[in-house]
């Protein structure tokens, strides 16, 4: 497969794993085995810094409708997340990606943008815990599996709180490139990732449903 491009998603009090985690999978990916899987950048709506939870201050490479076009897009929760929910300017960004066939990785409270969005309708989707009750009240029959780290949709993955991305990160890796690379890519992390397991509680391939 061709490098994919991975477009990260900035925004006011994003949480900071939730889109880093994601990043250093992606930025990784293949570096043991000599293939560049990825190219990986973070884009906000204004080309300015932006605080990040904690005040943590991250200069994005990009702003929108100035950035390359991506393959996968990751849509991070946090705080803020709730914010976006209402920007329209971001809901469009993410509808126009996934209307021209583009993939969304959705991170924790990520999915609430999501299902903003109107993408969630009739998916399966997993959010963080805090976010479960409002995630569902949002969307129109989203199939909500509160126990799962990882749920695919094909072009539209869910994950869990915070952590939960860096493990949807390397399953989308052995989706893409196979289950050695993203092995390697953890290995090379130094991160214990145990979350391989299809169809029981760590990952809810749906598109088998």
């Amino acid at each position: 497969m061709d490098t994919q491009v991975v477009s990260i998603l900035l925004y006011e009090d994003v949480e900071v794993l939730d889109f880093a985690g994601p990043f250093e999978v992606f930025n990784v990916a293949g570096l043991l085995s000599g293939v560049r899987c990825f190219d990986v950048y973070t884009t906000a709506q204004r080309l300015q810094p932006v605080l990040a939870r904690g005040k943590l201050s991250i200069n994005p490479s990009y702003h929108y409708g100035d950035e390359p076009e991506p393959h996968i897009l990751v849509v991070p929760g946090g705080p803020g997340s709730r914010r976006e929910c209402v920007n329209a300017t971001t809901l469009d960004r993410i509808r126009k990606h996934y209307e021209r066939g583009g993939t969304i990785l959705s991170v924790c409270t990520g999915a609430l943008i999501i299902a903003s969005a109107g993408l969630a309708d009739g998916k399966s989707a997993v959010t963080h815990a805090v976010g479960l009750p409002i995630l569902e009240r949002m969307g129109k029959d989203i199939a909500i599996y509160p126990k799962a780290r990882v749920v695919d949709n094909g072009r539209l993955l869910f994950s869990a709180g915070v952590s939960a991305g860096t493990d949807a990160a390397l399953y989308l890796v052995s989706r893409l490139f196979g289950l050695d690379i993203a092995q390697q890519t953890a290995q090379y992390m130094e991160y214990d990732w145990r979350y391989i397991q299809v169809d029981g509680v760590n990952v809810i391939d749906a598109c088998k449903a």
